[in-house]
């Protein structure tokens, strides 16, 4: 993503990682893209629009408790390397987009059938071997969209969990979230679901994965 960073061989989406993720880089998109702790005052507006985003979809469905404690549900350390990371874009120094990864350890959703390798090796709870990273807090300001931010934050997140050493990527998103899921197919993505088939709130959440390298 820097200047200086030793580029290493390409992944299956054909983008490149580096071998390391730096604190900040201005990129050639002209944004900031700075690693930050979940306590940094500067991750304060992303957690509490997704908070008011998700009261306002899911509310009904699920309760505000439920849907409070989801967000206070993984602890800020899981989110720091070497297993994790939370990064910030930042324009003119202001948040307007955002997101996180960590070690995935808990049962996955989804169909593995309709996986890119359904025959990759699995443990006995069903999990794919594959050392996986689990994408969370995706955010853009909402005054900011159709900006490519999105974009930028996938592949700044794809980027530092390859240079982590983690083969696959992994990611749910609400079944009242059409445009995230469009995001991620659009963005090589594949859906662990049936695409044509109507789904409801009764069927949970949506999920997704992304191979970085094949399973060995």
């Amino acid at each position: 993503m820097s200047t200086d960073s030793v580029i290493v061989p390409g992944r299956l989406d054909g983008q490149h990682s580096s071998t390391a993720a730096p604190h900040s880089t201005v990129a050639q998109h002209g944004f900031e893209v700075r690693s930050v702790h979940m306590t940094d005052p500067l991750v304060r507006p992303l957690l509490d629009d997704l908070e008011r985003t998700y009261l306002r979809l899911y509310a009904s469905l699920l309760g505000e408790e439920v849907l409070r404690e989801e967000m206070a549900h993984y602890a800020p350390e899981e989110f720091v390397a070497p297993d994790g990371d939370f990064v910030l874009v930042l324009d003119d120094g202001v948040p307007v987009a955002g997101g996180a990864f960590r070690l995935s350890v808990e049962p996955e959703l989804g169909d593995p059938s309709l996986s890119r390798y359904p025959d990759a090796p699995r443990g006995t709870d069903g999990r794919t071997v594959t050392a996986t990273a689990e994408l969370k807090r995706i955010w853009t300001h909402a005054d900011h969209r159709r900006r490519g931010l999105a974009r930028i934050v996938l592949a700044e997140l794809e980027d530092r969990a390859a240079a982590a050493g983690y083969g696959r990527i992994y990611l749910t998103t609400g079944s009242r979230q059409p445009e995230a899921a469009a995001l991620y197919l659009r963005t090589g993505y594949t859906a662990l679901y049936d695409t044509d088939a109507a789904w409801t709130d009764a069927d949970g959440p949506l999920a997704f994965e992304k191979w970085m390298l094949p399973p060995v």
